[in-house]
């Protein structure tokens, strides 16, 4: 462990006091709060094929509380008491408050009756089975009845194959999901038929089923909370088929007295026999689930507290080791390591694939919560390596992503050198430093060796060069241009001078000093190419040039002469100048340009084709914003790394209040996200929070 996280032990050591490692066990958070609220299995029990997650909507007042999937079907809840349905929040009497919540688990307390407490505890157990327990406790001084009616609605497809099951306590059906576009062109593994039970915990007063036809989308449950209100629920299975799957039972509670019920849900791969899941959701079903609880304290026992913050700012903290580990899955398939998905829930063909180099940047802060976790996640990599030092452009259980373009293979933006000498940084691990050192310099080698087609020493991007820039839609100088294969690439050069200064930093580490001279002259040689042709004297700026002449010039004067986020990666790799860098700090600080209100955009906000919301032609990403921010705290503008963090943490905290989500990016202008919600790599917020708390 190096000098800098030893005194990151002693700050936690004087934080602990304040938060203390069980922060998420102990919450009092309301639907206005930044929390995130999907939930997957915990790493040990997840797996890649079936594996079903679950998004708690408790903040939409047209809802009911329920853990809704992508495709697999919402678990809800419906009260009558005396005659009078709640269905939704807005008719509860006092709406959630959550009082823990993990990546796997949440308990929460509502009333939606007065004087009727109901406390549940919902557990994703595994990628197969989740659990619901509820406890409805009477307050009131009187006897009360109260009907209650747990269901299940697939609102975009029907069950089918409804059979009554064990002994009459539960129910038997199927459901489909359906691969996207991406997941059938590259042979991704996918169960599309899927066998499901429904467990009550004793045998429920009637059971009754619903088409998606007499379903009224305009009440929520449809034709479920007209029958309840006629007291009409069936008690049998009268169809094969329906989107609503609803069990009634009726509760006797004295006064000061409670009662209550477990709901198991599981699934299993058609073909395969049910008995085995019915026993398993059997055995479960009274499980003390405080065990759970007492795993993810100790899971979440290294994270470093935050000192000198607020309730907000933990929450979007704590809430973003959630985010990461729940994308982290146990070794599988050709994976002999855990690795990570983008997301888990909703599950998509793009996020669903494996590793690549740019969402690995997670693990700079995923290695606080997990050492050997982040360490594992990288070697995926390094054992999937070809012999000629060639890494998969995506690297997953089940694909070995290459996308062969132009007679070479497309490999993945030129940062793992820097992450793994991260990781080492916080894990001191030297038999992990030897073996990313040895992989990382094949590495190295293999792309300046093949992304130099005109051997002047400096690299541009190759083989599918959109994708494996990063940029890799709506890019100013792409769409309006030309493709990036024609230019010396800025960002691509800065981030191999920052590779070759991470191998010879873990030379050095490994006592091996021929070596890392010979790295940090490697850097040297690359720093001088890039401030002799892409630095521009008259704007302040960096900019890709023309590979055939390294002018500004590919179409029309000075065309390429776009300011991008790229030019601050001179900051991140100290390739900049004194001089270069003050400069830089005036386009930076400038809001016109990159100081937003919310973090700095791809692009500048003066440039014609900037639009906050679109895709790399200004959004504010996460991890880009963090190296923003790396490069300021490394030339000593912490007043400005300070600001920084804040505008990104402030709209992600509003993002989290609204809808419970993380985003893939975020608007650096106004209160939006897009396009991809519950990614992996907005996780990195965590680690902007730590390196400020080290930094202040």
């Amino acid at each position: 462990m190096t000098k800098t996280y030893q005194i990151l032990v002693l700050m936690i050591a004087g934080a602990a006091g304040i938060y203390g490692q069980n922060f998420l066990s102990d919450l009092s958070v309301s639907e206005k709060d930044p929390l995130y609220t999907t939930y997957n299995a915990a790493l040990s029990r997840s797996e890649y094929v079936v594996n079903e997650g679950y998004q708690f909507v408790w903040f939409d007042p047209q809802k009911g509380l329920s853990f809704e999937t992508r495709q697999a079907g919402n678990i809800g809840l419906v009260f009558n008491k005396d005659g009078q349905v709640v269905d939704r929040l807005q008719q509860y009497y006092s709406r959630p408050v959550i009082t823990a919540s993990y990546s796997d688990l949440v308990k929460f307390y509502y009333y939606p009756f007065k004087d009727v407490r109901v406390e549940e505890y919902f557990l994703v157990y595994s990628s197969r089975i989740a659990i619901r327990r509820v406890k409805v406790i009477n307050e009131s001084p009187f006897n009360i009845k109260l009907n209650v009616y747990p269901f299940i609605q697939n609102e975009n497809k029907s069950f089918t194959d409804i059979k009554i099951t064990g002994n009459g306590t539960g129910v038997a059906f199927m459901h489909k999901e359906l691969p996207d576009g991406w997941m059938k062109d590259h042979d991704i593994p996918f169960q599309s038929d899927i066998r499901d039970v429904l467990l009550f915990d004793t045998k429920p007063d009637s059971w009754g089923t619903y088409d998606k036809y007499e379903v009224e989308r305009d009440t929520g449950s449809g034709i479920l909370i007209n029958s309840i209100k006629k007291d009409k629920l069936n008690r049998n299975i009268p169809v094969e088929q329906g989107e609503i799957i609803a069990l009634s039972r009726e509760y006797d509670i004295p006064a000061g007295k409670s009662s209550g019920f477990n709901l198991t849900r599981g699934v299993v791969e058609e073909g395969k026999q049910t008995e085995e899941l019915i026993s398993s959701c059997r055995t479960l079903m009274n499980d003390d689930l405080n065990r759970y609880l007492a795993e993810d304290e100790q899971a979440y026992s290294g994270i470093p507290p935050l000192k000198n913050s607020n309730r907000d700012m933990n929450l979007l903290y704590w809430n973003a080791f959630s985010l990461i580990r729940q994308c982290m899955l146990p070794p599988e398939g050709e994976c002999r390591f855990n690795y990570y998905v983008f997301s888990r829930e909703p599950r998509w063909g793009w996020g669903y694939g494996g590793q690549v180099f740019h969402e690995s940047l997670t693990m700079l802060a995923y290695v606080f919560m997990d050492p050997s976790g982040a360490m594992n996640s990288q070697r995926v990599y390094i054992e999937r390596q070809q012999p000629d030092g060639y890494i998969n452009y995506r690297t997953g259980p089940y694909l070995n992503e290459t996308i062969p373009e132009n007679g070479q293979l497309t490999t993945s933006a030129p940062w793992f050198n820097w992450e793994n000498w991260e990781i080492y940084k916080v894990t001191g691990d030297k038999d992990f430093l030897k073996q990313a050192y040895e992989s990382g310099k094949k590495f190295y080698n293999y792309y300046t060796g093949n992304r130099d087609s005109d051997n002047d020493g400096l690299c541009e991007w190759g083989a599918n060069a959109v994708l494996e820039c990063v940029r890799d839609a709506r890019v100013a100088v792409w769409d309006e241009v030309g493709d990036p294969t024609n230019f010396e690439a800025a960002d691509c050069n800065m981030m191999l001078v920052s590779e070759a200064k991470s191998l010879s930093a873990m030379a050095k580490e490994l006592g091996m000093s021929d070596d890392a001279e010979n790295w940090n002259q490697d850097a040297e040689k690359r720093t001088k190419l890039i401030n002799k042709y892409m630095w521009d004297p008259v704007t302040g700026f960096y900019y890709n040039i023309n590979k055939k002449d390294h002018s500004f010039t590919f179409k029309s004067k000075d065309d390429l002469k776009r300011k991008e986020i790229i030019a601050f990666l001179a900051l991140w790799a100290g390739v900049a100048d004194k001089q270069q860098a003050d400069a830089l700090l005036m386009h930076l600080t400038n809001p016109a340009e990159f100081w937003r209100k919310y973090g700095v955009p791809t692009l500048s906000a003066d440039d014609s084709y900037y639009n906050p919301i679109g895709y790399w032609n200004g959004p504010m990403w996460v991890q880009w914003d963090y190296l923003v921010f790396r490069g300021l705290i490394n030339y000593g503008y912490k007043k400005e790394a300070r600001e920084l963090a804040e505008r990104v943490m402030e709209n992600m905290i509003h993002q989290l209040e609204t809808d419970h989500w993380f985003w893939e990016f975020y608007s650096p202008d106004d209160h939006q996200a897009g396009w991809n919600k519950t990614y992996i790599w907005a996780g990195i917020i965590a680690r902007f929070m730590i390196d400020l708390q080290v930094n202040n």
